[in-house]
């Protein structure tokens, strides 16, 4: 059994994944979006899914820089496995996922008409969600990069 820390916390220190595990998971990443990349604008295309209005046209170029930013993003981090390059990284796809919910929001480019349930403010309400969580997500991100990069990162 363990002992309390000083100052009441009994969690167990935070340890990170190993390094064959995060190499998988940024390959898993890489892989991904670039099925959503060919999904979204080859086959079958956004324009067969029966929600989505012409005004996608207006979000789509955005969308995809966000799925190349992650590519970009995984490539890095599984070629320079660094705390500081996953906060770079995470930073990075954060920021442009964050305008992709932005203008989401400006365009809403969705149509839930045929539908009893009130879908568009449901979508609203999960984007405002997702832009909260983004902005704590890229001030997180900007303090490990910190941490990693005073050497700090795990304390």
């Amino acid at each position: 059994m363990s002992s309390p820390k000083p100052g009441g916390d009994t969690a167990a220190p935070r340890r990170r994944r190993g390094p064959a595990s995060r190499r998988s998971g940024y390959a898993i990443g890489i892989v991904v979006n670039a099925a959503l990349l060919y999904a979204g604008n080859v086959w079958p295309g956004w324009w067969v899914l029966p929600f989505l209005t012409e005004d996608t046209r207006q979000v789509i170029g955005v969308v995809n820089l966000s799925l190349l930013t992650g590519m970009v993003a995984n490539f890095a981090c599984l070629l320079l496995d660094r705390p500081w390059m996953k906060a770079l990284a995470d930073l990075a796809t954060l920021g442009i996922g964050l305008v992709v919910l932005v203008q989401l929001w400006q365009v809403f480019p969705f149509d839930f008409q045929d539908s009893t349930l009130d879908w568009a403010l449901i979508a609203r309400v999960v984007l405002v969600a997702a832009m909260a969580g983004s902005a704590i997500g890229i001030i997180a991100q900007v303090v490990a990069l910190f941490r990693s990069l005073l050497g700090r990162e795990g304390k």
